[in-house]
């Protein structure tokens, strides 16, 4: 099933180029919205009769796909199962409802597509690195597949990702910056980001390869429904296909694959085409609602974070264009309307999904019942996307890269202008992944080494006490430095290190050995050929150790901070380094508010339960500023619901008294917010969590990274 590929045309100049070596961007005006060109005849002339006996993969349609077949690189993606949905039929009263059930994907989400011929184009191109921004499932799909092509991922994603797929993500190894900010923001950091290391950046819909993987989505529905339905078809069109959309890279490659196949004289017809939105992101149906051509960016304000893109950008008029041409429909739900049609689904059909593919459901419901889908019409809806969780004992520390930066406004025209702050905060990211990897099977020992590093630089340091551990580590994450003892058990540092340096793929990462074994002329010379250097515990200044390590990596110590000083010279002991500890930095005290007792406690025992705060509680606004004024805290967690005050009014009075506007406040609220609601209280707080989601990880973290316990 060779590719039947002829050509490459700009679709923003015209120009038309070979396919060979298939090309990311337009050679002449560098756009990256291209469209392929095949052999539609001769594809036309194989494909008429069927395609029974094929693999049963996206791969069984390579004539009209541009990057051939990777077998070692596959996962079983594609042909999953369309769905007939009886009992939902019932419900809604309405026959000929289908679900194409993307679930079925290796990482249950129909991205396994787009990464699936994406990633097989890097190897290709012999691309061993590579970065993307993601809202969650585009992440999973990538990671997956670039984990089985040994591929290093950087993911950049926005802090409302829910942390199971965040430990879904750092299991496959990818490395997850997260991003105080919005998707548009995160996306053009990830841009400047693979900018500044030469690194391949994935477009998203900008991508070849990305767009026309979801063709074959359009393929199997038609392929699969002539097999359903009465008839001696070997391809047939469903009236009408709904697909909730995030970016709109998914409904645009999958109007490209009816389209051909409607070319090729398989079809008769092409769908309609549904978009369905939520209503707290719905650029395009904003758009499509006042004839817009082109679609005005928005701020997201919604809790299902997978379709939280504002700026839908060229995406926008193209499916416009689709549902201008067969009287297609884009509409908007309430995340509300979503969360219903996820239970619902579950209980009568048995299927469960993830919000976003819920939101598609809303909006068949919603259409059904307006009448604007007609019940003698055939229906097919995509459903994608089940996060397995990833339990946080599983991974290593700091598997999550955090990215913050001060904005004084936000500028969505045509592209997210991230404003002042963003320099510093690249600095601080191009420092944080800097990764020094410490492999000792004393935890006291790699600890104290962590300390003394972080103490001065924001590296991240992962800590390993197992040395097999540590080769798997090595091996995965590339780190910059290894630091390594050499008396382990199963795995002594010797062979460990020698097996570092007979992988070409590690070989090159600088070795530290810090060991208090008493080495022989025979074992210095063997250490010699292979370590950056040598130190003997017991005989150095942790400060001479803290520099060579920085100065390895490219950096200046400085100053020497408080931490160093209080370790004196050679107490980087071995056995007896139980009384060598850094001195602990003092408890923060935080004041809690909230009228809900409940509540108030719940806070306080996350807190306290991380050994670093004294919590006080307050259960009304004027309590809370007397105990504010009194006790000086650390920082302020308040509901903004209290029975006698505002919370409002309160931080009003907070940031307007010179004695208390420095203190950092969160709010944790149930109030329901507008946007100005929302927008006024960031620009006074530092973060701001409802209690119906709370993260309560994602709250201790905040707090951690405000008071500097991160």
């Amino acid at each position: 099933m060779p590719s039947l590929i002829t050509g490459v045309v700009c679709m923003d100049c015209g120009r038309q180029f070979s396919p060979d070596p298939l090309p990311i961007a337009c050679p002449h005006c560098g756009s990256g919205w291209l469209e392929a060109q095949y052999d539609y005849a001769a594809a036309a002339e194989v494909w008429r009769d069927g395609l029974a006996g094929r693999v049963t993969s996206l791969w069984r349609y390579g004539e009209l796909l541009p990057v051939n077949p990777r077998a070692a690189l596959s996962l079983s993606e594609g042909w999953t199962p369309l769905i007939p949905m009886g009992a939902l039929s019932r419900e809604l009263n309405h026959q000929g409802l289908f679900i194409k059930d993307e679930r079925r994907m290796p990482t249950a989400s129909f991205k396994d597509r787009q990464a699936a011929l994406t990633v097989a184009y890097m190897a290709e191109q012999g691309i061993d690195e590579c970065v993307l921004a993601s809202t969650g499932n585009k992440a999973a799909a990538y990671a997956a597949f670039c984990a089985r092509a040994g591929i290093r991922l950087w993911i950049f994603l926005t802090s409302n990702v829910p942390g199971e797929k965040l430990r879904e993500l750092a299991l496959y190894g990818a490395e997850v910056v997260k991003i105080a900010g919005t998707y548009d923001q995160a996306k053009q950091i990830a841009l400047d980001f693979a900018a500044r290391r030469n690194l391949y950046y994935d477009p998203g819909a900008n991508s070849l390869p990305g767009r026309e993987s979801f063709k074959t989505i359009a393929f199997e529905i038609a392929e699969q429904l002539a097999r359903i339905l009465p008839g001696s078809a070997s391809w047939r069109a469903p009236d009408w296909y709904v697909q909730a959309v995030s970016g709109g890279i998914g409904p645009l490659g999958i109007w490209r694959g009816f389209q051909e196949l409607y070319h090729m004289g398989l079809i008769d017809r092409l769908p309609r085409l549904a978009i369905v939105q939520t209503e707290g992101c719905a650029p395009m149906v904003t758009a499509w609602q006042n004839g817009q051509e082109t679609a005005t960016p928005v701020v997201p304000q919604t809790r299902i974070s997978v379709l939280a893109t504002g700026d839908p950008g060229r995406a926008y008029p193209l499916l416009r264009q689709a549902c201008l041409e067969t009287d297609g429909t884009m509409i908007a739900v309430s995340d509300g309307d979503a969360f219903r049609a996820m239970r619902r689904l579950a209980r009568v059909e048995g299927i469960s999904m993830e919000p976003a593919a819920a939101v598609a459901f809303a909006g068949l419901e919603q259409l059904i019942a307006s009448g604007v889908i007609s019940a003698d019409e055939t229906v097919v809806v995509n459903c994608s996307g089940h996060t397995f969780p990833a339990e946080k004992h599983i991974l290593e520390d700091q598997y999550v890269l955090d990215l913050e930066f001060e904005q004084t406004g936000v500028d969505t025209s045509a592209h997210t202008q991230i404003v002042e702050g963003l320099g510093a905060a690249f600095e601080r990211l191009e420092e944080q992944v800097t990764t020094v990897v410490v492999i000792d099977d004393n935890p006291q020992d790699s600890r104290m080494i962590r300390r003394l590093l972080q103490a001065r630089k924001n590296y991240r340091v992962f800590e390993v006490n197992d040395p097999r551990d540590g080769l798997d580590i090595v091996k995965q994450r590339k780190p910059d430095l290894v630091v390594l003892d050499l008396m382990m058990p199963d795995l002594d540092g010797f062979t460990l290190l020698e097996m570092i340096k007979a992988d070409p793929a590690i070989a090159a990462i600088p070795v530290v050995v810090v060991s208090a074994k008493t080495l022989s002329t025979a074992d210095r010379q063997r250490l010699e050929r292979y370590a950056e250097s040598l130190w003997q515990k017991g005989s150095f200044s942790t400060r001479d150790l803290v520099e060579h390590v920085v100065s390895t990596l490219g950096g200046n110590l400085g100053d020497t901070p408080p931490e160093l000083t209080r370790v004196s010279e050679g107490q980087v002991a071995a056995a007896s380094k139980d009384d060598i500890t850094l001195e602990p930095p003092p408890m923060h005290q935080i004041l809690v508010i909230d009228d809900e007792r409940r509540d108030a406690r719940l806070i306080r025992r996350l807190l306290e339960a991380t050994g670093r705060y004294q919590v006080i509680e307050a259960y009304d606004g004027e309590s809370g500023w007397q105990a504010v004024l009194e006790h000086r805290p650390a920082l302020v967690v308040t509901d903004l619901m209290l029975p006698d005050i505002s919370g409002e009014e309160l931080l009003e009075r907070l940031r307007s008294d010179e004695r208390t506007s420095d203190i950092p406040v969160v709010v944790l609220t149930a109030k329901d917010l507008s946007r100005d609601e929302r927008e006024y209280l960031l620009q006074r707080i530092i973060s701001l969590f409802q209690k119906a989601t709370l993260d309560r990880q994602a709250l201790i973290d905040s707090v951690d990274r405000t008071l500097g316990r991160a």
